[in-house]
């Protein structure tokens, strides 16, 4: 990993750049470097994939402050040599015997090192009645194709825990105070063990917080949170399609002690077409050509995603021939335009009359095989399979 390029030095961004800042970057990057625009550019499709990497990175909290402290070496094996001497490095074939520790105990609700946890020792904590973020929130939401495709305005409805208005998410009585938990004498952790080992934990009757509430919201009950339902206008742009996400900021589960509240992802599903199908930015539909302008050529209408389009069906026409029609497809704010492919399906005429059928068979006297070439290629390939295959009979 020591070759591998700086993430910010990639994207062109500062150390302390903002996440808009980093959205911009990669935006402007991967419209640069995408395969589709470089078809065939091995070393364009290396740095689309390096810039897709960088910005899968950066634009996580918890795995850009990995990468700020631990650099590459942060996502590498053994989370990233943190080794040396000592009890922490290199310990058992390139274990890390705290990071084991911090994974079996959960770094024991602190912010210092495993070993003061595991061992007795102090270490900092940290401040357990500080604000607390609210968590994220996921919604399903199935669209149609032409929402999809076309973009549209949708109204949802979730239930979501709101931060309590009454308490401000204290989970206090308003006018009320709090007191030092009696188990814990305020540490937020109660010790088990004895002697040179001791285990700590967090304490379960003040949760960690080192306090008891005096006298309990109304509203919540203690609970700093209340369940809700609300009515959330979301805003689906043109182009998505299915595993597309949305994210509406602040409208996940209230935060508490103050904390701001998460945000919701809408994960997109896209409802199947009956008529069009879709491939990228690119159309799909098979469209049914009465056989008599196959033959002789003309002109049919086409359904597309903008609206009727008028297609030329030059004569002599096969089933299953596709014509392409440019710039019909789906339109994405980032990478353009795709087309629209027509999959024809020659028609025959059903529901003829005895009359019908006498003017069709005068009609189509004037056709002998000349007019059928690919019955004639049939019959040709079929005799010299039948003439082969006496041939090895009569030599057997």
């Amino acid at each position: 990993m020591a070759d591998k390029q700086d993430y910010y030095e990639l994207l062109g961004i500062a150390k302390g750049a903002s996440a808009e800042e980093i959205k911009k970057a990669y935006r402007k990057m991967a419209v640069k470097y995408h395969p589709d625009k470089n078809p065939g550019d091995k070393t364009a499709e290396e740095k689309f994939k390096e810039v897709s990497e960088a910005y899968e990175v950066l634009s996580d909290p918890a795995k850009r402050q990995q990468y700020d402290q631990f650099g590459h070496a942060a996502f590498g094996p053994g989370r990233g040599g943190r080794g040396g001497g000592g009890f922490g490095g290199g310990f058992g074939g390139g274990i890390d015997l705290e990071e084991a520790l911090r994974t079996f105990m959960g770094a024991a609700g602190g912010g210092g090192s495993i070993f003061d946890n595991f061992f007795g020792g102090g270490g900092a904590r940290r401040n357990p009645n500080a604000p607390q973020q609210g968590a994220d929130l996921r919604f399903d939401l199935d669209i149609d194709f032409e929402e999809a495709v076309l973009g549209s305005k949708r109204e949802i409805r979730i239930n979501v825990n709101e931060t309590c208005t009454h308490c401000n998410g204290s989970g206090a009585e308003p006018g009320s105070g709090k007191r030092t938990c009696p188990d814990c004498g305020g540490a937020g952790q109660v010790v088990s063990g004895g002697g040179f080992v001791q285990f700590r934990q967090t304490c379960p009757t003040c949760r960690g917080s080192g306090e008891v509430i005096e006298k309990p919201c109304s509203k919540c009950h203690g609970q700093g949170l209340l369940r809700n339902k609300r009515n959330i206008e979301v805003k689906i742009p043109a182009g998505v399609e299915t595993g597309s996400r949305l994210r509406v900021a602040g409208r996940g589960e209230g935060g508490r002690r103050g904390g701001p509240a998460g945000d919701l992802y809408i994960v997109l599903h896209v409802r199947e077409h009956d008529f069009f199908k879709r491939n990228d930015l690119d159309i799909i539909c098979e469209v049914p050509v009465p056989f008599h302008i196959a033959t002789l050529g003309g002109e049919v209408s086409v359904p597309t995603i903008q609206g009727n389009a008028t297609l030329k069906i030059p004569a002599g026409t096969e089933n299953g021939k596709v014509f392409r029609m440019r710039g019909k497809g789906v339109t994405s704010p980032r990478y353009g335009t795709g087309d629209q492919h027509i999959l024809v399906q020659i028609e025959i005429p059903q529901g003829l009359s005895g009359k019908d059928k006498k003017k069709f068979e005068d009609a189509i006297k004037v056709l002998n095989d000349k007019h059928f070439p690919l019955t004639q290629k049939m019959r040709k390939a079929a005799r010299t399979f039948y003439e082969h295959k006496r041939a090895l009979e009569e030599n057997a």
